[in-house]
């Protein structure tokens, strides 16, 4: 069989999940230049197990999305419109604390 042969036998594959910047590469291959971005907003939690009860449960989950258009701009400078509106938000926040 040759080295760089196309050829895979494989029995059995199990993948789970692939995701964010994971891959699954068979062969010859080279991956470069992966990026991944991922927001998760949870205002509760996990609950494990079996037999569970939430009652009168209350969650609150406060998300300014306004960052997240900034994730991407690594190579980019942040728009004038974005730093002025930021700056007044985070002027609010000093102002509202007691």
């Amino acid at each position: 069989m040759n080295f760089l042969s196309p050829n895979f036998f494989i029995r059995n594959i199990h993948i789970g999940t692939v995701e964010g910047a994971s891959c699954v590469n068979l062969g010859n291959n080279a991956p470069s230049g992966f990026e991944s971005h991922k927001k998760h907003n949870q205002g509760f939690g996990n609950v494990y197990g079996d037999g569970n009860s939430l009652k009168g449960l209350r969650s609150i989950l406060s998300d300014s999305a306004i960052l997240d258009m900034m994730v991407n701009s690594k190579d980019q400078e942040v728009p004038e419109w974005i730093q002025t509106m930021i700056k007044n938000e985070m002027e609010k926040e000093i102002h509202a604390s007691p």
